[in-house]
């Protein structure tokens, strides 16, 4: 076995783990249409995914005025309810969560989800016990903001340079640069890779499975 390189690992959620880019796409320009306001394209819908969901909704729909903002995110909220059981784990994720808890990194998860979207997810009794900790969007500074691991850092005396931040966007890759970590970008989530280069990553992985052989070989 070789040494780890990373003794923590934080992983963003949706695009990244958790295949659900597309419908997050859709429910964006659903509550946006709701609310009276121009749909976005899927390319503008989509570069705000990562970020806290207020935060989101109001790059997406900049001519939806402030006082509409608590209908512009319940109204994001019932469409993604409606779909929320559409969507799963990316094929080959918890094999490749399984060897790295066997190799004893601490797994974290850095989301922009809310904390209660995240904890509805990790209910489920695949992810049981699987990740150490998490931190959301609602209950600390959103990305890029450094925020989000200097906590998880901190909970586990971790150092930047012992620390590993994987996610499918710009606003991940960001927040890794803020915070002095390492990072990993994937290809298969909501940003385009091209994006990725001037940020930095360790490796862009183009799969579940490329990320898995890079983590074995290299975390």
């Amino acid at each position: 076995m070789r040494p780890r390189q990373f003794d923590l690992i934080a992983f963003d959620w949706d695009g990244t783990l958790f295949d659900s880019t597309a419908i997050i796409t859709r429910c964006i320009q659903a509550a946006v249409a709701d609310v009276g306001g121009t749909v976005p394209t899927d390319a503008a819908a989509s570069y705000v995914i990562g970020m806290g969901l207020m935060q989101a909704l109001a790059h997406a729909a900049p001519d939806v005025p402030p006082e509409r903002y608590p209908q512009l995110g319940e109204r994001y909220k019932h469409h993604y309810v409606a779909h929320q059981h559409d969507i799963s784990l990316f094929d080959g994720v918890l094999p490749m969560l399984a060897d790295l808890k066997a190799r004893h990194h601490w797994l974290t998860v850095a989301t922009g989800k809310s904390r209660r979207g995240l904890d509805e997810a990790l209910q489920t009794v695949e992810l049981k016990g699987v990740f150490d900790s998490s931190r959301t969007a609602d209950e600390t500074a959103g990305k890029p903001s450094p925020l989000m691991l200097h906590e998880l850092m901190r909970e586990f005396g971790v150092a930047p340079e012992r620390t590993l931040m994987i996610g499918d966007t710009t606003h991940d890759l960001q927040m890794a640069v803020n915070a002095g970590c390492a990072s990993v970008g994937v290809s298969y989530g909501a940003h385009e890779p091209d994006a990725f280069h001037a940020l930095g990553p360790l490796h862009i992985a183009h799969s579940v499975h490329d990320l898995h052989h890079w983590l074995n070989a290299h975390a």
